[in-house]
């Protein structure tokens, strides 16, 4: 059966499990909603209960409105829940996205960045935000401990939470949730294995305290080591996250503060095609040199308060930082067709320090039978880098993608930046912002109407590696308006539309390009502008929901031509998404969708590639996870996932496409007591019929390097709760 035909076949399945919707709303239990916090809609601090089933969220953090439900947003998402991650065995916010079919999931450009592709934009990981603030987070890895919800968010949102810092966010936008305490006290344990042989161990504890356990502590520790599925691949991360948080009717507070130190040896690097796409070596194997390496050490903190001044006006403050130090040895090969590899070594360090503050007022006004709630904010981002590289000769080394030769490590003396023991500063960037909006609600709540802007500055300046001296920079400012509607014609239904912009800080242009130099490295472009526009239909019966949407984006483009890196054209994104999650039975929890999406580049130069498709944007995903309680076994949970991304293309000629790739996940888990003590033993098996496949090409502007898949890994574990 053809993908298309897969989608609708699961689509109609869905329809036929759900009762008729008046049955289907008398199912709908207030007391299923696991509220933990004292719910406020708009807060800044607290977060929107579970869905039925589990796996997701009633809602989300929307910037600068706070706590809202799904059904008042006009922008399409999903908050993925800390539970579906349990379940799951997740490791990162990645393999959390892995079931969101808006979303496709690939690496940095010549690193082990995880990048994230929705609505055929790149999202890069260091442009997400942590509890509402940008540059908080590790640039490259996002341990799944740390998190309580993961909000996906569809389509530009600048409007919302301001510029992203690091020159993405365009076809969405990432917030992620720290844990919180519950109401009961919780010890959690957990060991596992996973692949070939990696540990883990993770202790989850949580208390409350205080009168009425207002306050709250959440600690979480994790230990991974070992080699990977991938052959030769081993990794070390350590994980510690604290979280304090204050709830009550007037005042509410949380503090978080993150360790993370990752470290992987031999990394399997991505591949950069040169003609057409050689066939994928197993799935397996590693074809990275044996001295390579990346390590990455992050501590990042986030302090976020509100405080009810009345009864209908709020205040909010917060502020967050991070220092981040990273160290790389990298050697990212190009490929012939036959599989012949050539590669050059490239060093790199990285250190960042990183502040970041939001504050904003929210006040509910009634005039006549028409209500508003004004909403003000302001917001800074200021971060620096220091930076130094090094690459050894370009002629390079020679291997094979299916019978890897090791070499003696090149010395990187050929092309240097700066000194690797001691970087100096490179780049200072600033984003400030102000924002205000008015949410009026007519109709008894049934029409919802919002209006709001955003003014943005940005300033960046970079600096030669070698002297320290001002090389480039610019100082520029924006307003970015946001238009917005909300209909509920019904109880369990809800039609949105939204116009919104979204601003790009001008990218750095990179040193090297398919192993040429690039001759303005270092230039930083001017702002890029997105416009998008969204119409979509939200639907909620009780236990079962979903999202359909239609959605048109347009961002300049910018790639490197004729040695140079510069804005070269325009991007042109439309398509149609269609989600559903929830538990339509009891014991059945559905969650998936599919995309659609149509994109082309217009406005390039002299025409040469007007109506070619982006690299890496496939026309269609899709994506189907089922989880059933077996009845006759009390406790037993078994669970499916499909997985399918459709051909992109893999060059700007569009004369080499990547293979479309459908990979199946499986997994079962069983709950019962040991002396009183809950435990639970999970396996899953990711890539269940051990394909062999490229899941994604590109990811950074211009580039259209390859990502294989993981291997057949399976991890198992046993949780125990005291």
């Amino acid at each position: 059966m053809s993908p298309r035909g897969l989608a609708l076949l699961s689509s109609v399945a869905l329809i036929a499990l759900a009762p008729p919707l008046p049955a289907l709303a008398q199912q709908a239990d207030p007391q299923e909603a696991r509220v933990d916090d004292i719910i406020v809609t708009g807060s800044q601090v607290t977060v929107p209960p579970a869905y039925a089933g589990g796996q997701v969220a009633t809602g989300a953090r929307v910037g600068l409105f706070g706590a809202m439900d799904q059904m008042d947003t006009p922008f399409a998402f999903t908050a993925y829940t800390e539970e579906l991650a349990r379940n799951q065995q997740a490791r990162s916010v990645g393999d959390v996205l892995q079931n969101d079919p808006v979303v496709r999931v690939s690496k940095g450009f010549g690193n082990f960045q995880e990048l994230y592709v929705i609505r055929g934009f790149p999202v890069y990981s260091d442009d997400m935000t942590w509890n509402g603030l940008y540059g908080v987070l590790p640039r490259q890895f996002v341990a799944a401990e740390f998190l309580e919800r993961v909000e996906v968010f569809h389509g530009a949102t600048a409007f919302l939470n301001g510029a992203a810092p690091g020159g993405s966010g365009v076809g969405g936008a990432f917030n992620l949730m720290p844990k919180r305490a519950g109401s009961a006290p919780l010890t959690r344990l957990t060991a596992g294995l996973e692949g070939g042989g990696e540990t883990y161990l993770a202790a989850d504890v949580a208390r409350r305290f205080g009168l009425g356990n207002e306050y709250g502590l959440r600690l979480n520790i994790a230990r991974r080591d070992g080699e990977s599925s991938v052959e030769s691949q081993e990794r070390e991360l350590s994980v510690i996250g604290l979280g304090l948080d204050r709830r009550g009717d007037r005042a509410r507070f949380s503090a978080d503060i993150g360790w993370q130190d990752h470290h992987i040896d031999a990394p399997r690097p991505t591949v950069t095609p040169a003609g057409a796409v050689p066939a994928a070596p197993a799935a397996d194997s590693n074809f990275a040199q044996p001295w390579t390496y990346t390590d990455e050490r992050q501590l990042f903190g986030v302090a976020r308060g509100e405080f009810d001044l009345s009864d209908r006006v709020s205040a909010w403050a917060a502020f967050g930082g991070r220092q981040g130090k990273e160290q790389n040895v990298l050697a990212n090969p190009t490929a012939q067709p036959d599989g012949t590899l050539s590669a050059y070594r490239f060093d790199n360090v990285r250190e960042d320090q990183i502040i970041s503050g939001d504050i904003g007022l929210r006040a509910d006004v009634t005039t006549g039978s028409v209500d508003h709630r004004l909403v003000a904010s302001a917001s800074t981002v200021r971060s620096r880098s220091e930076n130094a590289y090094a690459f050894s000769n370009f002629t390079g080394f020679a291997s094979d993608l299916y019978a890897p030769v090791d070499v003696a490590p090149p010395t990187p003396d050929f092309f240097v930046g700066g000194s690797l023991s001691d970087p100096n500063v490179t780049e200072r960037v600033e984003n400030s912002s102000v924002a205000v909006a008015d949410r009026v609600s007519f109709l008894d709540g049934r029409l919802l109407a919002t209006v709001g802007v955003r003014y943005q500055s940005i300033e960046t300046r970079t600096y030669d590696y070698n002297t320290g001296a001002f090389a480039s920079g610019y100082e520029g400012d924006a307003t970015t308006p946001a238009f917005a509607l909300v209909y509920k014609p019904t109880e369990w239904a809800s039609l949105y539309a939204n116009y919104a912009e979204a601003l790009i800080p001008g990218q750095t242009a990179p040193a090297v390009s398919g192993g040429v130099p690039v001759t303005n490295a270092g230039e930083v472009l001017s702002p890029f502008r997105g416009e998008q526009a969204e119409v979509g239909f939200k639907y909620d019966l009780g236990r079962f929901g979903g999202t359909v949407s239609l959605f048109s984006i347009t961002l300049p483009s910018a790639f490197v031509e004729g040695g140079v890196f510069a804005a070269n054209g325009e991007q042109r994104n439309r398509g149609l998404e269609v989600t559903w999650f929830g538990e339509p039975r009891d014991g059945l929890r559905v969650l998936g969708g599919w995309t659609f999406i149509d994109a082309e580049l217009t406005r390039t130069a002299g025409g040469a590639l007007d109506g070619m498709a982006p690299i890496g944007v496939p026309e269609l995903q899709f994506n189907a996870n089922v989880e059933w309680d077996v009845p006759a076994v009390p406790g037993l949970t078994v669970e499916g996932r499909v997985v399918h991304t459709g051909e992109q293309s893999a060059n700007a000629a569009n004369t080499v496409d990547l293979e479309s790739w459908t990979r199946v996940d499986a997994g079962v888990r069983y709950g019962f007591e040991a002396q009183g003590r809950p435990l639970t033993l999970r396996a899953r098996v990711e890539n269940l019929t051990d394909e062999d496949h490229w899941v994604a090409v590109g990811g950074y502007p211009g580039a259209n390097y390859l990502t294989l898949g993981a291997p057949r890994t399976l991890s198992v574990s046993i949780s125990a709760d005291f």
